[in-house]
């Protein structure tokens, strides 16, 4: 089965990365007070942000809201295993979950398992609903394994970065 091509990261100087540590922490900042945090001026910092999108390195800006208050407290992991692997065939279901707004996140997996779901949900029964509608026998899934959280101790989404010549 062919692998996807690696990607190479982008080098990042050490105001990119004090840039992109701030705007992970709170992206509604204001330029001027990047700008002020970082030393340096309101131009720079819109230049560089422009520069980090156009390079893919910032993707987009989101607020992240608690899933319990608003409705979703069901977060279920999910492995799938696929009835049958090709390239085609992996893209497909990637695809659909794609268009699943339940599915917060897909991971295409080694072991066992194909990929990894992140799955939110307002009740069992919708989640019951979910998986009978997604992993019926015309989306490929052979077998698929729930586990639920029970609690979640820790959630993050910033990526640690190292300033430039770090180790």
């Amino acid at each position: 089965m062919p692998h996807p091509p690696e990607t190479k990261a982008v080098p990042l100087d050490a105001l990119d990365t004090a840039l992109l540590d701030l705007l992970q922490r709170d992206a509604s900042l204001p330029l001027r007070a990047l700008a002020d945090r970082l030393g340096t001026s309101s131009a720079t910092c819109q230049r560089r942000i422009a520069q980090l999108r156009a390079l893919g390195v910032l993707q987009r800006q989101v607020a992240i809201v608690d899933r319990r208050l608003v409705g979703r407290p069901l977060t279920v992991f999910v492995s799938v295993e696929l009835g049958e692997q090709n390239a085609a065939l992996l893209m497909q279901f990637e695809q659909r979950m794609a268009t699943e707004e339940a599915v917060m996140a897909c991971y295409e997996i080694s072991g066992e398992f194909d990929f990894l779901l992140i799955v939110s949900a307002e009740s069992m029964a919708q989640y019951h609903a979910f998986t009978r509608e997604v992993f019926s026998s015309n989306n490929n899934v052979r077998n698929f394994k729930s586990m639920f959280a029970m609690n979640c101790s820790k959630f993050e989404t910033r990526v640690p970065l190292r300033a430039a010549g770090g180790g």
